[in-house]
């Protein structure tokens, strides 16, 4: 049975269910995934279980395998999107992160983008002298540092797709929260990192840009 397997192959096995779920049902939730997975596939041993990179691997994997033909159109309407909507918030040094900036994510999530003030107001005020409207919420985040806090997220659409903006207090620049995936420190990139990526055509290329 799965317990016979070896550990390596359990949770390679494990990754790939976990991803297919998160693309097939649109979930973010990657414990809820390997939950599912785990139900899937019978392996309940959490020392099988991959991890959140390990998954978000095996979904960029799937994407390259199944969405090939489409999926370089649907990245580069996404980065433009993107690119549009940090222009717009130039006043404060957007940033785009997360898996659109992967080339992981489904069209319909959207963007993600960190902007940095020393009040949330000032965000508000922005999107209200652009008469655009928008959903608050917030986004609770860890720091390296073990802290957590609190922050405004605020959430509009940019012709069809979804865009939300995290406001992060400036001092965030130096010093960013974690990714909740990597639990490394979720940097970003620029708008002029995120054309020069563009232009290569190639997620893969940030790294070499500065995440």
């Amino acid at each position: 049975m799965a317990g016979r397997e070896p550990s390596n192959a359990l949770k390679e096995r494990m990754a790939y269910e976990a991803a297919r779920i998160m693309v097939e049902q649109g979930l973010s939730d990657f414990d809820r995934a390997r939950r599912k997975a785990a139900a899937r596939t019978g392996i309940m041993d959490r020392r099988h279980w991959p991890t959140n990179e390990a998954v978000q691997e095996a979904i960029s994997t799937q994407r390259r395998l199944f969405r090939a033909p489409r999926h370089g159109a649907e990245q580069e309407s996404l980065w433009g999107q993107a690119a549009q909507a940090m222009r717009l918030f130039q006043a404060f040094a957007p940033r785009i992160a997360g898996s659109a900036l992967d080339g992981l994510t489904d069209p319909a999530l959207g963007v993600e983008l960190f902007l940095f003030a020393d009040q949330p107001e000032e965000v508000l005020f922005a999107l209200m002298e652009r008469h655009i409207p928008w959903r608050e919420g917030q986004r609770l985040m860890r720091y390296p540092d073990g802290q957590s806090s609190h922050h405004p997220v605020l959430r509009f659409l940019a012709g069809e797709t979804p865009v939300a903006l995290v406001v992060l207090p400036r001092g965030a620049m130096r010093h960013p929260p974690l990714d909740p995936v990597t639990e490394r420190p979720l940097r970003g990139i620029r708008l002029d990192e995120l054309e020069r990526l563009a232009a290569a055509g190639d997620p893969a290329q940030r790294r070499e840009i500065g995440m």
